[in-house]
């Protein structure tokens, strides 16, 4: 017989522990010969990110012992942090942004010189026996870093590093041709993010390694480009959005075709670098992963652009590798935690390599299944969500008790929810909470015109898609209107902020490293968000009562519940003095405020200690305080 209690107050085998060992971070698959490696940041390390080796024999080895840490900060988001050739590792050293070799089970050994620079992005060139990568200078400490496309000499003794693109504002994706005498890449320019204008371009490589005469292929200020990779044959394809959706297209003669026409998402928001959703088979198909209603797919198309899509059990695809008829890729599911996955081709089977956490078969019975919804705005436009209702087999709320919804904000803004398993949300809802997982009006996979939704309207429609969603289900009978709460972080934080200033919805908040003062944000964050504002807002400083206006920093009169911050000291995207003023607002004003300050987290928390100890607050908060 279930236990009559509140809800909020149930007992749950999902604890916080459990929340921790799920916060491994698994990404950048990659297949080398008969090897798999990909990329593990661990909690119980402190978040440090180890390149781990797949063996034949089905056994796993880290390839880098303590404390090499396998990450760079480039664009402060990073990706693209190793590639493995002729038997040997290169990767990104977090500490100093340097490259270093390993050989074997040798020490690692720098190959780039001591000098502010960081690298990302890596392509082998076989035929001169260097690497091709974007490079950040930081040299200059006045004024912003610069980027540059460059070669890295491998030859022993040499630390050669020399530019061969430079002269746009930002950089990714070199890529070889098979024959080695053509490069492709992206550029943009602010105030342009990569997926509001980027451009792709192709140059020959000339006899000293240069680049020679460069063409532009496509892209421009309203297209976004994403991925460009050469066919086993030499043939030129990406991922473009000038149809509204990001499809794949190839280019032969200049002439731009497309290789399947769908509404639906190829190409995903480039915030790293190393991102993939294709790859080309060697019968000449292309494996895929493509994104219809929020919900990712793994799919072939071949030579005739059909398409066939499979059957994978997955709702969320990326970091997808193909070499023959194999393929690896990070995935996520709604019962099951993140996963490193092999793929046969031949077969259409699936093979898990690793999963962030294993679940008991009795914790799976508390899982809570979203269920995808969507709700109209006020002009009648559909918003998307997932809902997870309350789930627990021991428990159940005294009759006629509503549940306490959290609304959840992602981190975007042109982010998106996934519906694949989050542990975080299943410790709350097998407590007793709902929780509602919200894809407002600029999140991606709906197409570009509804990411496109944000622009100049960012603290407007995102506040109205979330108090929309909130009195849909207080209107259903779904949630108790008196325990409304709102958690979000970085962006998603500032949302938290402007709903609780601009409505009377929720009783409390929950605000992760989020955004309180949009001009200090405009002036003094890092360069690759340094005009994203310009898109989401207005130009600065042109519009600058209008940032006013939207700054919840300066709405603090209209903020009357009780809030919890949680900030990292280390944090370079909204450094910790935005989120101290806030703090220090409502205090004055004797709001109810817990601040929790973290000396070793920057932009989004990594370490296991940190991660168990902000989420009991965030419940323990909670539940004192509705």
């Amino acid at each position: 017989m279930k236990q009559i209690a509140g809800y909020g107050y149930w007992k749950s085998p999902i604890t916080s522990d459990s929340v921790t060992e799920e916060s491994v971070r698994l990404s950048e698959p990659s297949i080398v010969g008969d090897s798999i490696y990909w990329l593990e940041s661990r909690p119980e390390e402190q978040g440090r990110t180890v390149l781990v080796h797949h063996l034949q024999d089905g056994q796993v080895q880290d390839v880098l012992a303590p404390p090499w840490y396998a990450r760079n900060r480039v664009n402060e988001y990073g990706g693209g942090a190793y590639i493995i050739a002729n038997q040997t590792v290169y990767f990104s050293e977090l500490k100093d942004q340097r490259i270093y070799r390993q050989k074997s089970s040798q020490q690692p050994q720098p190959v780039t010189p001591e000098e502010p620079w960081r690298f990302a992005d890596y392509e082998f060139d076989a035929f001169r026996n260097r690497l091709l990568a974007v490079r950040e200078d930081h040299s200059e400490t006045d004024s912003e870093a610069v980027q540059a496309i460059v070669s890295i000499s491998l030859n022993e003794g040499e630390t050669s590093v020399k530019s061969i693109v430079k002269g746009a504002d930002f950089y990714s994706n070199p890529r070889l041709s098979p024959t080695g005498d053509r490069m492709c890449w992206l550029e943009w320019n602010h105030p342009a993010m990569p997926w509001d204008g980027s451009e792709l371009w192709v140059a020959e490589i000339s006899k000293d390694g240069g680049t020679g005469s460069r063409w532009k292929v496509a892209g421009g200020p309203t297209e976004s480009i994403f991925q460009p990779e050469w066919s086993p044959s030499g043939t030129l394809h990406f991922v473009s959005d000038c149809s509204g959706f990001w499809n794949l297209y190839w280019e032969q003669d200049d002439q731009i075709i497309p290789v399947h026409e769908r509404l639906a998402e190829f190409g995903l928001p480039q915030w790293v670098f190393g991102m993939k959703t294709y790859g080309f088979t060697d019968d000449g198909r292309i494996l895929c992963t493509f994104c219809e209603s929020g919900s990712w797919r793994l799919a072939i198309i071949d030579s005739a652009g059909a398409l066939e899509a499979i059957s994978s059990g997955y709702c969320d695809i990326d970091g997808l590798v193909v070499q023959g008829q194999q393929a690896v890729f990070r995935s996520g599911s709604p019962d099951r935690s993140s996963e490193i996955v092999k793929f046969n081709l031949a077969t259409r089977q699936c093979q898990v390599l690793r999963r962030a956490a294993e679940l008991a078969e009795q914790v799976k019975l508390y899982i809570s299944v979203p269920k995808p919804v969507t709700f109209p705005t006020s002009s009648g436009q559909l918003v998307h969500a997932y809902y997870y209702p309350p789930r627990n087999p021991d428990f159940a709320a005294p009759d006629n008790e509503k549940p306490p919804l959290i609304v959840k904000v992602h981190g975007g803004p042109t982010s998106a929810a996934s519906c694949s398993l989050s542990l975080t949300n299943q410790y709350f809802t097998s407590r007793g909470f709902a929780v509602l997982d919200v894809n407002y009006r600029g999140s991606t996979g709906f197409g570009r015109n509804y990411r496109k939704q944000l622009s100049r309207q960012w603290g407007v429609v995102d506040v109205e898609d979330c108090v929309v969603a909130t009195r849909y289900f207080v209107e259903q009978g779904l949630a108790d209107p008196a325990r409304c709460i709102i958690k979000g972080g970085s962006s998603g934080g500032y949302t938290v902020l402007c709903c609780l200033a601009q409505e009377n919805e929720f009783s409390v908040g929950a605000c992760y490293y989020g955004i309180s003062d949009l001009a200090t944000l405009a002036v003094s964050t890092h360069k690759f968000e340094s005009h994203y504002t310009d898109s989401l807002i207005g130009p600065w400083p042109e519009q600058e009562q209008l940032y006013r206006e939207r700054s919840p920093i300066h709405a603090v009169d209209n903020l009357t519940v009780p809030v919890i911050f949680f900030q990292g000291a280390k944090d370079r995207v909204v450094p910790p003095e935005q989120t101290e003023r806030m703090v220090e607002a409502l205090r004055a004003k004797n709001i109810p405020v817990i601040y929790m300050l973290f000396e070793n987290e920057s932009h989004g928390f990594r370490d296991g200690a940190n991660i168990k100890l902000a989420l009991e607050a965030e419940l323990n908060f909670y539940n004192t305080m509705v």
